[in-house]
């Protein structure tokens, strides 16, 4: 179920991606190279614990290092698919992108809330996983004001 989750979160981020580079590409005066580059490094910075997440639970079930780290690795593949996808499609997607974005939204919401915040909270060191999501949640807050 993460697994799949995950995947289907990063379809629409991938979408985000190609929407931006295409109305930059289309030569949309509001859309900079500058802001589509901040996209895709924040999108590129949130997808190292994106992987994360799908590769430790698979580890922790048995799988072997390797294949667990493709496993994570591969689920972000969508991404660019769906950037490609997407730029080659403008016209049609965009105007169905709140709806896309707000699909992933809630997905990734489902999976943090039911599945990994009970996991983060339990042991001897969760307050190891409030810190590093405070740490996270203030990085994403300081390359919104700063990249714009």
């Amino acid at each position: 179920m993460l697994v799949l989750a995950v995947t289907l979160h990063n379809i629409p981020e991938g979408m985000a991606v190609g929407v931006v580079y295409a109305g930059y590409l289309t030569g949309n005066t509001k859309i900079t190279m500058m802001g589509a580059m901040a996209l895709s490094l924040g999108i590129a910075i949130q997808n190292f614990p994106e992987g994360a997440i799908i590769s430790m639970p698979l580890r922790s079930e048995g799988m072997g290092k390797g294949k667990a780290f493709v496993g994570g690795m591969l689920s972000g593949i969508v991404e660019p698919i769906g950037a490609i996808l997407t730029i080659l499609a403008a016209g049609l997607i965009v105007p169905a992108l709140p709806y896309l974005l707000s699909f992933a939204a809630g997905a990734m919401l489902y999976v943090v809330v039911e599945e990994l915040i009970p996991e983060m909270s339990t042991g001897e060191h969760s307050n190891v996983g409030t810190i590093f999501f405070a740490v996270g949640f203030s990085l994403m807050m300081v390359l919104d004001v700063a990249l714009g």
